[in-house]
């Protein structure tokens, strides 16, 4: 546990730049024992696999907030490794399936992206934290049932490559891209399907969310800050009030 202090407040927001392979619940359950409080909540899962921005809400008014936090833009860099396809769509599954990229040209990939920017339907993957009668949809996917989900509509109002106007070639390659998304947006999904589009495949290797909202990872707390002897003080000094917050979401 933390220890005492005689800083008191009712609720707070915090900014956390999560690490790689530590759980969305592992950031609240930090704060919970930094704050020394149980009324804590974050606004939208990541992967233990990825990185950056997740918005940690302390307190009931603003946990009040949090599906106003869950509706804003996201924004996320990833990598997809083409040539290689995976039960979970990310690094976390078994390989299922390997096509040579052989080689596809800039213009190709820039044809490819077009097909996935705007509104469109997007089928929520098998690995997921949808829930299906009370039970999140990883649950049956884990038994080898599967639960086919409703598409649904997302919109992706950006999509661009990071990693210049080169030809992918060979057995397998790396495409980094930059996506601005709506809420419900699965880049898993995204990653499979581009893959899928090309031909050869692919499955998500990194991703990082970099802006959820009017919220950057750049104002975020890191896991030092949240791992040494001063870390409430840290929390505390970059804390955002109920009433910041609210005049932001206006």
């Amino acid at each position: 546990m933390a220890p005492k202090t005689n800083f008191e407040f009712d609720a707070g927001v915090f900014l956390v730049d999560k690490p790689v392979e530590i759980t969305s619940f592992g950031v609240v359950s930090r704060l919970r024992r930094i704050l020394q409080m149980k009324k804590v909540g974050h606004a939208g899962t990541l992967d233990p696999f990825a990185t950056g921005l997740l918005i940690v809400c302390a307190g009931r008014p603003a946990t009040k907030l949090i599906s106003q936090f869950m509706d804003g833009k996201k924004e996320y860099l990833a990598t997809l490794r083409l040539g290689v396809e995976t039960e979970t769509q990310d690094t976390e599954g078994a390989v299922t399936g390997r096509r040579s990229v052989g080689e596809i040209s800039s213009l190709e990939v820039e044809e490819c992206l077009q097909k996935f920017r705007g509104r469109q339907m997007q089928v929520p993957p098998a690995y997921s934290a949808l829930k299906h009668k009370g039970k999140p949809l990883y649950y049956y996917a884990r038994k080898g049932i599967e639960i086919a989900k409703d598409p649904r509509e997302v919109d992706i109002t950006t999509l661009e490559r990071t990693d210049g106007c080169q030809t992918l070639f060979g057995e397998e390659a790396d495409l980094g891209i930059r996506v601005v998304c709506s809420k419900g947006t699965y880049i898993r999904t995204l990653a499979a399907d581009i893959g899928r589009s090309l031909g050869c495949g692919a499955h998500l290797v990194q991703l990082r969310r970099t802006r959820s909202g009017c919220f950057t990872v750049d104002e975020s707390l890191t896991w030092d800050d949240l791992s040494g002897d001063d870390a409430l003080k840290r929390c505390i000094h970059k804390m955002i009030t109920v009433e910041q917050v609210c005049k932001l979401l206006q």
